[in-house]
């Protein structure tokens, strides 16, 4: 028996009595892309991107979509981004469950002068072939370089999504996560986005 369904166009989910868009809540749960940077001036940055996964295995590749930036009076796009558009690289930052209220906390509103890593009290970490830090108390890093942008289509107030596409090389995993050669998901709680504020940790693995 079929069974009955809401239906709705894009943006117009409030018309079905939906009180936020349930888009995100339904394409979950997701990897977190805990992005660090650098600026040209030296000047760290880090934050996270709740569309973000890895899209190719040989040679290993990741994605992560960057929005326009929404802090109040600021044109353009956040500064990772803007990092990644001049250095032409960035990092990747695991996060396991330990480090998803710093991750929450470095993913705040701030004004560009602001340290996240010390705001959210983590560690810098000296990454072995790029220049932008890595989060050392993450479970795992990957050090990334720019392979290409595509911009999304945008809308009538807003701009386009950036696309971000990175080539992975160099990659650092914590020795207390492995366990007989293999990476041990339930040893760190890998944390994920699920939709609106809610979020997920792998607490189960399934072996059909």
């Amino acid at each position: 028996m079929e069974k009955n369904t809401v239906f709705y166009e894009p943006g117009e989910h409030k018309s079905q009595g939906l009180k936020y868009n349930p888009f995100k809540a339904l394409i979950a749960p997701r990897p977190i892309g805990w992005i660090s940077t650098q600026s040209v001036d030296g000047v760290a940055n880090l934050g996270a991107y709740s569309f973000f996964n890895a899209v190719s295995e040989l040679p290993p590749m990741v994605m992560f979509a960057a929005a326009p930036d929404a802090r109040e009076n600021m044109i353009g796009h956040k500064d990772s981004y803007k990092n990644i558009i001049d250095t032409g690289e960035f990092a990747v930052n695991i996060v396991g469950a330990n480090l998803l209220a710093a991750m929450i906390k470095s993913s705040e509103t701030l004004s560009p002068d602001i340290d996240e890593f010390a705001y959210a009290g983590l560690t810098k970490k000296q990454a072995k072939l790029i220049s932008a830090p890595l989060v050392a108390e993450a479970p795992a890093q990957l050090e990334c370089t720019l392979y290409d942008t595509i911009k999304l289509p945008g809308t009538d107030t807003r701009d386009g999504v950036m696309l971000v596409l990175g080539r992975v090389i160099g990659i650092h995993i914590n020795e207390d996560i492995i366990s007989d050669g293999l990476v041990d998901n339930k040893a760190f709680r890998h944390a994920s986005r699920l939709g609106y504020q809610h979020y997920a940790l792998v607490e189960d693995i399934v072996i059909p």
